[in-house]
């Protein structure tokens, strides 16, 4: 330690435990407990009743990622939920859909996922009930290269958000269209996976690749992490291609497939433009009702795992 102006000892010092860690660690105040969990390649083990942590992950762009993860955190909220809607895409698209500006932000996941200030005051309201939000900015994209040199990189969301657990029923993660670092991170955080699918042939594709990563994650970093389903997006029953692909879906995964099918609607992808949710902007439309649908049978999911 002589000499090393970037590092400090934390501890406790009654039980004879120091350990030497970077400055980022300093918001962290869960004593030595917490930091030995950052040193040491391990999940940090809350106590009490924990939220639903459910990532919203496909590698493809494109494919209603965000638009499931808005409009299932607000129907969540609608519910009676207490949500935390984390963005942790650069493209910060889940923020913009909220109507919230990113120009004005002043913490966003990047601080979260590095340090950069106390977990606790970083979500910020989201001008909707019992719907809170932590937002993402171009910024971000820097973190996916900071991150390679960090210990735990793979755990910094997780350990971010074990803080604020108490605080909400279910967090729901915006994943970015990669598998990398990001992604991951969003992975070891959450307990369960929902993968939105479009219905087109290449993303059967993808849907293989995926479920691959996912159980190299399980194996190695976070064995309780599960798929809660797939969801198929962009549906039009017009065509021939959507239900072949639902039923090839249907096929492989009839497990893991939902009932309900998002549709392609032109009313959907209108709504994040106004920063509105679907049942704020068009709450008749067929796409607020079908992510109404959804958010009802992936609660009766989850409810029958309990």
């Amino acid at each position: 330690m002589a000499g090393d102006s970037s590092a400090f000892l934390c501890g406790n010092p009654n039980l004879g435990v120091t350990v030497t860690y970077p400055p980022r660690c300093l918001w962290y105040n869960s004593g030595w407990i917490g930091c030995l969990a950052r040193v040491f390649h391990v999940k940090q083990q809350p106590t009490g009743p924990q939220p639903r942590i459910l990532a919203i992950a496909n590698q493809k762009g494109g494919v209603g990622k965000t638009t499931t993860a808005v409009n299932l955190a607000g129907e969540l909220a609608r519910r009676g939920r207490r949500v935390l809607l984390v963005d942790i895409d650069p493209q910060g698209n889940a923020t913009t859909s909220l109507g919230i500006a990113k120009a004005s932000l002043t913490v966003t996941t990047y601080d979260l996922l590095l340090g950069g200030a106390p977990p606790e005051t970083i979500p910020m309201a989201s001008g909707r009930d019992r719907l809170e939000l932590i937002p993402a900015d171009q910024e971000l994209a820097g973190a996916a290269i900071e991150l390679v040199d960090l210990n735990r990189r793979e755990w910094r969301l997780s350990d971010g958000l074990v803080p604020l657990l108490p605080r909400y029923d279910w967090i729901v993660i915006d994943c970015p269209p990669s598998l990398g670092l990001l992604t991951l991170n969003a992975l070891c955080a959450a307990n369960a996976v929902l993968i939105p699918l479009q219905c087109e042939y290449l993303a059967l594709e993808g849907l293989a690749q995926l479920k691959a990563t996912l159980e190299r994650v399980r194996e190695s970093l976070n064995p309780t992490l599960r798929i809660l389903g797939v969801v198929m997006t962009m549906y039009d029953g017009r065509t021939n291609l959507a239900q072949q692909v639902v039923d090839e879906v249907q096929r492989y995964f009839p497990r893991l497939i939902c009932r309900t099918l998002i549709p392609r609607s032109v009313r959907l992808s209108e709504a994040p433009s106004h920063g509105r949710i679907a049942y704020e902007y068009d709450p008749h439309g067929r796409g607020a009702q079908a992510y109404a649908l959804l958010t009802e049978e992936l609660v009766g999911r989850e409810e029958r795992l309990v």
